[in-house]
Formats: C-alpha cells, structure tokens, sequence
C-alpha cells in the first residue's frame, strides 16, 4: 500500500469503501426472473423474490462467472469453497426478512486495485468480493402521505468489494472509484451506469490524530455519482473535526448526503456484523468453484487494464502515466493503439489523445465511442506535424476542420487554408535577415545576454512568414545568423 497523508486541521482522514456491483446477467441470482432496469414496479419478480412459501433459491451460474473474473482481474484469490450465508434484518423492501449474502468464506478474497492520482501511483488492498442479492426499493409518495415496495430489484446479484481502510483523501477516494469502475465495466461483469443503480458506494469515513488507533467510522450510503462523492466525503470530514473539536464524541453510524443541501445526515445508528444474526443458508450448499474453471474464465478474458498499459510503455515507450490515462476504456486504448501504429508516432498520438481529443471529447459530452475524427485522420494528422508539414497551432485548425467534418482529408484541408510551413530555407533565410535588420535594439539586448530579446525576435519572424514558418528552423537560422 502506498499512502501519503495529507493532514487537515491536525487531522489525519481514514477511507474504506464497499461497492455495490450489479452483475450484467440476464437473470436474477437465485432465479430466473429478468434484471432488465425500467419495468413497471413488481413486473420482474417472481414467486423465489417474493419468498412465497416453498421456493426455493437455484445459483446462477453466470453471477459466479463475474466474481470469478474479478478475482482475477484483481490478482485476488478465488476461494474453492464458499458459503452464502443468512443476513438477518427487517425492513419492507426485504421479502424473506433476511439477505442471502456471504459472511465468513467469500468466493473473491484479497487482491488490490492500483491508480494514479495525479503523479503518484497508489494502491488499495481489498478484503474481499462476495456474491450476494440486492433488496427491493421503497417508493416514498410525500404529495399523498403513502410509501410503496417496488420489488423489482429483489434479487438482482451483486458483489459487494470492501475495501481496507487505506485511503487519505476524498481526492484519492474517487479515483479509487473510477478506477474499479474501469475494471469492471471493462471485463464486461457490470455496465456501470450509476444513474440506474448498477455501481452504488459506500464511504467509510473517520478522523484521529495522527499514531492514534482508528476513529470511530460513519458510513456514507449509496454514492451515485463520482462529483457528489467527493462532495458528501469533504463536508463529512469536516463534520466529525468540528465534532471532535468541540467536545463530542463521534458515534458510529450510517448516513445519506443531499446533494441540495451539500451535506450528510444520520440515516440509522450503524449495525455490527454480530446484529445480523449470520449463519450458513440451509437452502444453498457451499458453491464449489474447481480450478478448470478458473483456467477457462482466464482463457476468456480480454487484455486488462493494467496489463495492456505495461504493454504500452514496453511496445511504445510511452511513460507510465500516460499508458495508464490510454487504458482508462476499451475504445480509448484502441483509438491510441491504432493511431500509433499508423502514424509511428506514438508519444505525439499519446499528446494528442489525452489532450485535445479529450478536450473536445469533454466539451461535446461524449464517449470516445462517438469521436468524429477517426483514428487513420488523426494518425495523417500527426504525420503532417512530424514531416514539418504544419505547426502545432496549424494542427488544431486542421483538427476543428476533421471534428467539424468539413472535409475527411487531412491534405486537402492543409490545402484549402494554405496552412502548409515554410520550408524553404532561402525564403526563410531572408525573412529572418529582414527582421534582424529592422530590430537592431533586440539583437543588442539579445547579444547582452536578455534572452527575451530573442523571443520578441521569433516572433516578428513569425508575423513576416504570417505564421507559416517552421518554429525550429526559425530558432536555428536566427541562433546563427546572431552568433555570426
């Protein structure tokens, strides 16, 4: 694990997270009943959701199949033998009054999950991964005093991932987040979507002094979106300090945030594991996972994040961080990888993607899935700025021009904006003779040693040739036409 703390007001903040992962299956856990989000309420919930008398639950094979590739792509370890076990608790949306989760012996144990925040590289251990079914939802109809069950969701299967609690920082909090969100959207076990409900976190968050043993944690419940994250994490950091500060002691408990108010508050005192009542589920024998199967599932999956990002900065020489920033979705690491290979400018395509694309990209509010500029446009693009054919401010008129889909020739718009450099070393040569002449001062103060002199100089020059002279030939005939 590395962590680096960042103290606020004297304290040291303390994070763990459990995340909610609805498994893209077609079918529920332990029946058949469809997963599909938006139906009617109570349309996709059967006589096993219900916990009508006498049914009984029947695994899914498909939601093993998830964790299982989960575990390996988080380099966990991936029990042989696994328990579902009773979750004991009553609240309406709860048909049977308990969950079948698993407690003592998960099926996914152990693992790591690595990103950057910023420059620095972190890693957050994991505590395991396990199977369990989601519960239903209540409908709260304020204007009619009325509240209704809408069991639906009942069912659907989950992995709950716990996290240690190895993060300092909201900051370092959400890249967690978005960093599993990648890996499993990207190994196909979960869609992703948070609006829907199908990636839901929930935030461990406590305060101590730094040395002093663990504070006493308040856990921020279902986190639908990585910006309201970051919010309800910062106001509850400050919230315990100002606490502790004047004289209260911090009471363990679970708690929502308002996104219109920017604040948490109390839901519930928070249950220990012991409230629950855990014991083994009579109705389920220990799920048996052999390692043929393990093999086959591993056969099966696509290059991982991680895997394909080591991949780049072997193959392509590209610096870490950039490979990792490439590798953030499937699309984005294949735009890059097509982009390299036929413009053979791999550190340009790197620059070019996580810059201006992404810009655009974030402007316009899509995915790269819907990125107007092809990768074989961008790739003649990048070509035509390594040749010395257009600058680099010249590219970006070319880029609008590919984006805005005013032509799909990456030439042909050089052509038309008569964006093409001025490559001719006798007609540069005298542009740059003509500027020197005309600014006498700037080449004294240059030759004084003010470095900016020559600045000013580069871009006289640039003005004369009406932006079209080539940046490094200029800097190289100007260097010696004032050294001689």
């Amino acid at each position: 694990m590395t962590t680096t703390s960042k103290l606020i007001h004297g304290y040291e903040v303390v994070i763990g997270f459990e995340t909610h992962t609805q498994l893209a299956t077609q079918s529920k856990i332990f029946s058949r009943a469809p997963t599909a989000f938006g139906a009617e309420p109570n349309t996709q919930a059967c006589a096993v959701d219900l916990a009508l008398p006498g049914t009984l639950p029947v695994m899914n094979r498909e939601a093993v199949a998830c964790a299982i590739k989960l575990g390996l792509a988080l380099g966990s370890h991936i029990a042989p033998v696994s328990i579902f076990a009773r979750k004991n608790y009553f609240y309406p949306d709860l048909p049977k009054g308990y969950q079948i989760s698993q407690f003592e012996i998960p099926v996914v144990q152990g693992g790591e999950v690595e990103f950057f925040l910023g420059d620095e590289k972190k890693t957050v251990r994991l505590v395991r991964a396990h199977l369990e079914e989601d519960a239903g939802k209540s409908l709260h109809e304020d204007f009619i005093g009325q509240s209704g069950i809408d069991l639906n969701r009942a069912g659907t299967p989950l992995l709950e991932i716990v996290t240690e609690p190895d993060m300092r920082s909201s900051e370092e909090a959400v890249a967690y987040a978005k960093e599993l969100h990648k890996i499993v959207t990207w190994i196909g076990i979960c869609d992703g979507n948070m609006q829907e409900g199908s990636f839901r976190c929930d935030a461990n968050v406590s305060v101590r002094k730094p040395g002093q043993p663990l504070g006493t944690r308040r856990e921020i419940k279902n986190l639908n979106s990585f910006k309201f994250m970051q919010q309800a994490i910062d106001y509850e950091i400050r919230w315990q300090i100002e606490q502790i500060e004047d004289g209260h002691a911090i009471q363990q408990a679970t708690v929502l945030f308002d996104p219109d108010t920017g604040e948490t508050r109390a839901m519930r005192t928070k249950e220990d594991a012991a409230d629950y009542r855990y014991f083994p589920d009579p109705d389920l024998p220990p799920l048996h996972i052999s390692e043929r199967w393990v093999q086959e599932e591993r056969a099966l999956m696509a290059e991982l994040p991680r895997a394909m990002a080591a991949r780049f900065v072997a193959d392509y020489s590209l610096p870490e961080y950039d490979a990792t920033t490439l590798t953030q979705s499937k699309a984005m690491a294949a735009y890059f990888e097509a982009v390299a290979k036929a413009c053979s400018q791999p550190k340009l395509a790197s620059n070019w993607i996580m810059g201006e694309v992404s810009r655009r990209l974030n402007m316009a509010e899509i995915g790269m899935e819907q990125v107007p500029v092809s990768a074989a446009q961008l790739a003649a693009l990048i070509a035509r700025i390594a040749d010395g054919t257009i600058s680099n401010n010249a590219a970006k008129q070319v880029f609008d021009a590919l984006w805005n889909g005013e032509s799909a020739d990456v030439d042909a718009v050089i052509e038309s904006k008569g964006l093409k450099q001025m490559n001719d070393t006798g007609a540069l040569e005298k542009i740059v003779d003509e500027v020197i002449a005309a600014n006498a001062d700037n080449v004294a103060q240059f030759r004084a040693g003010k470095d900016k002199a020559f600045n000013a100089l580069v871009g006289q020059i640039m003005k004369a040739s009406k932006g079209k002279a080539n940046p490094q030939q200029v800097n190289e005939l100007l260097r010696a036409r004032l050294a001689g």
